[in-house]
């Protein structure tokens, strides 16, 4: 594997590029909870189109350039998170602007793989140095490394503040960046705010029927947890991706009746699949309970149940959970660990949003109570970036995402992203991170579902 040192440049202050609103800005109950006061790592790759002459000749200044038109439009990222009295945050748009690093590498980009799949080498060389990862008040809302190669590709690595934007709209905003640095008068789609659409409307009593989804969260407040996956410090975890492609669904989809077998979406599978095989992995007792927790993005056509205009960037997505014992999930059929994946995404209706929205405005209340005990949390973050191919002029994006690095506390579940096998086929590749010997008893299962063993296919479990 490739390894090498990128030289950086002293970081410095980008600024808007013309003046922009003094003002406050509340952010909403899904953007103001504790579990997102952390910077989310994301880091993309981009390659030179053959043939294009309109490639900057100075690649930095474009792009500082760029970012300063970006922050025009995206003003309060250039701002500071304030946190007010009962600890609500709001952002002071300030104009004091974001954290920008120029860095250079003598690497190639077909040195990174082909194909190109995490984890990348020398990571942390993409990256600049945020600090504090889980420290938000009153610093820069984003720090942003870019680094040039010797091929004439650039790798984009940032660190943004989560409370500010979930990851589609930290690449709506990235997907701005690169459309003004190739030259186009202003960004395709134009940045909303409007938090108030997911904020309680009423007002802070306690809830009396909270949603049904977070009745496992809300039972546990207090619960001292046991959960190995807690437990263990980032030191003693292992980090291990996973490729899907066109033959490790069909393994699956073997395990499946007919119809199923059909219908089954690859998130689906995949999930339920990786859900099983990680439970028994960490050793959980029969009798324990454990949770899928599904985070579902409320942009797009698919939901008709809440108007989240076109260009929303605040965080929009919503967690319902399902709850099962552990031997109710490891001896069940695949199929029903499939029907509850399908069934727990479909449970998100108007009512359950609203409610979610309230709920969370009333977990924020007591934050160091509520646990993530034995809960599995996954994101399809598979089209955020438009998929393999967006290209802009002569910069093509050609792989990147959310890779397990930053805080890594944030990063006990899994993240889908596209990738390419090593076929070409369109791919999934799922990140994970477990304890060292978890992680060798969950490469075992999965091999099973998979049909890389001999062993037997009826009950691949080892409860």
């Amino acid at each position: 594997m490739v390894s090498f040192k990128a030289r950086r440049s002293e970081p410095q202050l980008v600024l808007p590029a013309r003046p922009t609103p003094r003002e406050t800005k509340p952010l909403s109950d899904i953007d103001d909870q504790h579990q997102l006061r952390y910077y989310e790592t994301v880091v993309g790759f981009f390659r030179t189109c053959p043939g294009q002459t309109d490639r900057p000749a100075d690649l930095m200044r474009a792009i500082k350039a760029a970012l300063a038109e970006a922050l025009v439009y995206y003003y309060p990222v250039s701002g500071r998170i304030r946190e007010e009295a009962g600890g609500k945050l709001v952002v002071d748009c300030t104009a004091e602007g974001v954290v920008f690093v120029e860095a250079e590498a003598d690497v190639r980009l077909e040195e990174f793989g082909e194909p190109l799949l995490p984890p990348y080498p020398c990571l942390e060389e993409l990256l600049c140095d945020p600090g504090e990862i889980n420290a938000v008040i009153g610093r820069p809302l984003l720090f942003m490394q870019v680094t040039e190669l010797k091929c004439g590709g650039f790798v984009a690595g940032f660190h943004m503040c989560h409370n500010i934007a979930d990851g589609f709209g930290m690449i709506q905003f990235m997907i701005a960046v690169a459309e003004l640095t190739v030259g186009e008068a202003s960004p395709s789609i134009i940045p909303v705010w409007k938090r108030e659409l997911l904020s309680m409307e009423h007002s802070s009593s306690p809830i009396t029927y909270p949603n049904p989804a977070y009745e496992p969260l809300l039972n546990s407040l207090g619960f001292t947890s046991d959960d190995v996956m807690l437990s263990t410090p980032p030191h003693g975890m292992v980090a291990e991706y996973f490729v899907f492609g066109q033959r490790e669904l069909t393994s699956l989809r073997n395990h499946l009746p007919g119809d199923l077998a059909g219908s089954a979406t690859s998130f689906e599978l995949i999930t339920a699949v990786m859900w099983r095989c990680r439970t028994i992995a960490l050793g959980y007792q029969s009798s324990e309970q454990v949770r899928l927790m599904i985070t579902m993005n409320a942009r797009g056509r698919w939901n008709h149940h809440t108007l989240i205009p076109w260009g929303y960037y605040g965080n929009a997505h919503f967690s319902p959970i399902a709850e099962l014992t552990v031997g109710e999930l490891c001896r069940q059929p695949f199929a029903d660990t499939v029907e509850l994946v399908r069934k727990t995404k479909l449970s998100v209706t108007k009512e359950c949003m609203r409610s979610i929205v309230d709920t969370t405005a009333y977990i924020r209340q007591w934050p160091s109570l509520v646990t993530m005990d034995k809960t599995y949390e996954v994101s399809d973050t598979r089209w955020i970036a438009a998929g393999n191919g967006f290209q802009l002029g002569w910069a093509e994006y050609v792989g990147g995402g959310i890779p397990l690095a930053g805080d890594l506390t944030s990063k006990l579940g899994s993240h889908h992203m596209m990738c390419k096998n090593e076929d070409g086929e369109d791919s999934t590749v799922v990140s994970l991170l477990m304890p060292r010997l978890a992680m060798e008893r969950f490469k075992k299962e999965m091999d099973v579902w998979l049909n890389k063993t001999e062993k037997n296919l009826i009950i691949p479990s080892s409860l």
